[in-house]
C-alpha cells in the first residue's frame, strides 16, 4: 500500500452496510474503528466489485479511512446534525499512525491525504470537486488549505509516541 485517504462519510455516526462497500476503516462517534468489507490488500490490484471505492481515480495503492459524521454539511456555520467528534477525530488519527507504521508508509503530503486534496491534485478525476475534508468542527480555527497538513502533524505526533 502506497497510501492513505482520509474521508469523511456525509452520513450519521455509525457506518451502514453501504458504507463499509466503500470504505477500508471506518470511525465511529465514539472513536471505535469499524472494516469495510474489503481489506487494504484488495486495493493492490483493483479488480471489479473486489476493492472498496472511496477515491476516484486514486483507489490503487491506497487505503480509504473515512470518519462517520458530516451528513447535512454545508459550510463552517452550517455543518448539519452529525458533526465530526474531537473523541472520533483523535481516534482516527492515532490509527492511521497505526496503519502507517504497519504498511510502512511515511507521511507525506503524496502519502497522507484528505479527499479534498487527492481532487485538487487530480482535477481531471472524478473526486475533483469533493468536500471531504474541508473542515474539522473540533478545530474550526484550521482552514480549509490547512487541514491536511493539520491531519498530518496529528498523525505524524502518533507515531512519534507509538515508538517511545
Amino acid at each position: 500500500m502506497k497510501r492513505i485517504i482520509i474521508h469523511w462519510t456525509a452520513g450519521t455516526y455509525y457506518p451502514t452496510g453501504y458504507e463499509k462497500e466503500h470504505y477500508h476503516f471506518l470511525v465511529d462517534k465514539d472513536g471505535n474503528i469499524h472494516n469495510g468489507k474489503f481489506k487494504p490488500e484488495d486495493n493492490e490490484i483493483c479488480k471489479i466489485n473486489k476493492y472498496a471505492t472511496h477515491t476516484g481515480g486514486g483507489n490503487t495503492g491506497s487505503i480509504g479511512v473515512a470518519l462517520c459524521a458530516m451528513a447535512g454539511f454545508k459550510s463552517k456555520t452550517c455543518v448539519g446534525s452529525y458533526p465530526i467528534e474531537k473523541k472520533q477525530f483523535e481516534s482516527c488519527m492515532c490509527f492511521c499512525a497505526e496503519l502507517a507504521k504497519k504498511y510502512k508508509i511515511n507521511i507525506t503530503p503524496q502519502t497522507l491525504m484528505t479527499h479534498y486534496e487527492f481532487g485538487l491534485k487530480n482535477p481531471k478525476t472524478s473526486s475533483a470537486g469533493k468536500i471531504d475534508i474541508v473542515y474539522l468542527p473540533p478545530y474550526p480555527w484550521v482552514e480549509k488549505n490547512e487541514v491536511g497538513s493539520f491531519i498530518r502533524s496529528k498523525v505524524k505526533w502518533y507515531l512519534q509516541r507509538s515508538e517511545k
